[in-house]
């Protein structure tokens, strides 16, 4: 199965000949006919998927939807349809975000193209999660003084100059090293700083952790 696709639109007869274009591609589909539909069995993101969204759907709109859904942290593309396409209305859904922006009536070469972009995104920004979750983890992993010696050894630091931060001895702080080391899974300390950064541990120039 290459994907699921989330449908958000108020039109049943376009929701069907979407729904039976998507599905004779190999899409899962499921079918919404509201943004506040869409909320109350909000996607699961466990799979690679997308949502296809209607600009002008009734009580809450598409670009409404697309912020509210960033509110909650939604990583899914958003491919937002139209059958009256305005430049404003474009310009500042792409500006929030948005995967694509498709006039109706859609080809569907258009369409799976559409879809197909949108679904191998997300596939890399869930893979890319994931690997931020486990360095969080990793880090999460560490007693105090451990994280003391990782935020001291990102900055520069050597093992005498934590030592004599910390108030320990080299040896003692070399333990510390090497078990921060194992449980962060790398081999080098570029290899740490690099994770640090990547999670929001940033090293900045003065050498200080944020």
């Amino acid at each position: 199965m290459p994907g699921v696709v989330h449908l958000v639109d108020d039109d049943a007869s376009f929701r069907t000949a979407m729904q039976r274009r998507l599905k004779h591609a190999g899409y899962e589909v499921s079918t919404y006919t509201s943004a506040r539909h869409l909320l109350d069995r909000l996607p699961s993101e466990s799979v690679p998927s997308c949502i296809l969204l209607d600009v002008w759907i009734p009580e809450l709109s598409g670009p409404e939807l697309q912020e509210r859904l960033s509110e909650l942290g939604s990583m899914l593309p958003i491919i937002f349809l139209t059958g009256h396409p305005d430049i404003p209305t474009t310009v500042r859904a792409i500006k929030a975000g948005a995967e694509d922006f498709l006039t109706k009536p859609i080809s569907s070469d258009e369409l799976l193209r559409a879809v197909e972009r949108a679904i191998a995104h997300h596939e890399v920004t869930r893979s890319l999660k994931s690997k931020l979750d486990m360095v969080r983890a990793h880090i999460a992993s560490l007693t105090p003084r451990e994280r003391q010696v990782f935020e001291l050894v990102i900055r520069g630091n050597t093992n005498k100059q934590v030592a004599r931060e910390l108030g320990g001895t080299e040896r003692t702080i070399k333990a510390h090293r090497h078990r921060v080391m194992e449980k962060m899974q790398v081999r080098s300390v570029a290899e740490l700083v690099s994770l640090a950064e990547r999670v929001g541990v940033f090293v900045s120039a003065a050498g200080q952790t944020a």
